[in-house]
Formats: structure tokens, C-alpha cells, sequence
């Protein structure tokens, strides 16, 4: 195992004990209202819906001319396109969703880099959205029996809790969005949140 596969486990760890750390306060107010009962599945797809409503809206406010931006001065050598971080972040949220089911990804996922067919905005849009979808499919299955069992790990050997695969879909797709938000500003474009 490399030093960038610990150091890319290491925090991909610590941001999920930041979003279980959200998730568990979350659960300890809606116990203090007993008026509303957020089950573990409402609390999980809500935490899919915020993430979806700040990246989808980042990912298309990027001109279709500028789709294939990556920066290029600095210590910015090799780093995906605009267009490829959102592809893999498609990629991976339909391999996170396949593994909280239990099933293969419905589509094409090329190696986390999703299809190298996608080359327009729209298409690439429609995978994000389609990625989405499937998100909220899995997450709809999690409940309060199942949310620790263990199924196959997408990303090697071992297993891991479906509840650990429900973070991922946050934690890998802000980590992304943190790097859009860098190429958007570094094309004039103020992200879709920052704006008043």
C-alpha cells in the first residue's frame, strides 16, 4: 500500500468519522423531538440530498467550452479535467450504491472514471444525475436492522457497513467538489452556493 492509498484511506477515515459525528447529532435532535421520527433512512437521504443539491449545481455552472479545464500552473500536473471530476464522482457514486445492493453497477463505470464515450456536457450531466438516482435508491434500502452488516467492499478485499458506504457518497463527492470549486473561480465563475 502506498503512502498516497494511506493517506487517501486516513482521510477518507476521518471524514467519515465527521459525517457519522453529523449523522449521530443529527439522530440526537430528532430523539429531542418526539413530535417528527427521522428514521436512519430519512437522515441518510436527506444527507444524499444536500450533497447532490451543492455538487450537481457546481458541476453544470461550468460552460460546456470550458468542460475540459484543468489547471495546469502549479502543482497541478496530471490532475483530471473538470468534466473527469465529475465523471468519477458519477463513477463511484454508482459503485457505492452497487455495493450498498449488493449488485454490479447498472452502468458503466470505466475503472472510477466512468464511460469514455461521455464526452458532451449534457451526457455527462445526465450520468451525474443518473448516479444520483441510483444513490437514493440504495439508501432507500438502509434501515435500522442492516445499516452495520457488512457487504463486499467495492475498493478491495474485506468488508465494509452499509452505513460506511452511505458516507462515502458525501465525503468523496465534497472532496471533488472542493477541487471544481478551485477550477470554477479560476475561470471567473463564482460557485453556485457562494452566490448571494
Amino acid at each position: 500500500m502506498g503512502a498516497n492509498t494511506v493517506k487517501s484511506t486516513n482521510r477518507l477515515l476521518l471524514l467519515s468519522c465527521f459525517i457519522l459525528a453529523m449523522t449521530l447529532g443529527a439522530l440526537a435532535q430528532a430523539a429531542k423531538a418526539p413530535a417528527e421520527h427521522h428514521t436512519v433512512t430519512d437522515l441518510l437521504d436527506h444527507a444524499l440530498s444536500s450533497t447532490e443539491h451543492e455538487f450537481v449545481p457546481a458541476a453544470d455552472a461550468m460552460p460546456e467550452d470550458k468542460f475540459n479545464f484543468a489547471p495546469t500552473n502549479g502543482e497541478f500536473k496530471g490532475v483530471r479535467t473538470y468534466a473527469q471530476q465529475i465523471k468519477h464522482v458519477a463513477a463511484v457514486n454508482y459503485e457505492l450504491a452497487a455495493a450498498i445492493l449488493e449488485q454490479k453497477p447498472p452502468v458503466d463505470i470505466g475503472d472510477e472514471s466512468g464511460p469514455a464515450s461521455l464526452t458532451s456536457k449534457a451526457d455527462i450531466m445526465q450520468y451525474l444525475k443518473d448516479s444520483f438516482a441510483y444513490a437514493h435508491k440504495a439508501i432507500a434500502t438502509i434501515n435500522d436492522k442492516n445499516l452495520t452488516e457488512t457487504v463486499k467492499s467495492p475498493f478491495g478485499e474485506g468488508h465494509v457497513s452499509r452505513l460506511a458506504l452511505a458516507m462515502g457518497f458525501a465525503s468523496h463527492s465534497m472532496d471533488h467538489y472542493g477541487q471544481m470549486v478551485v477550477y470554477l473561480r479560476m475561470n471567473g465563475i463564482i460557485p453556485p452556493a457562494s452566490r448571494m
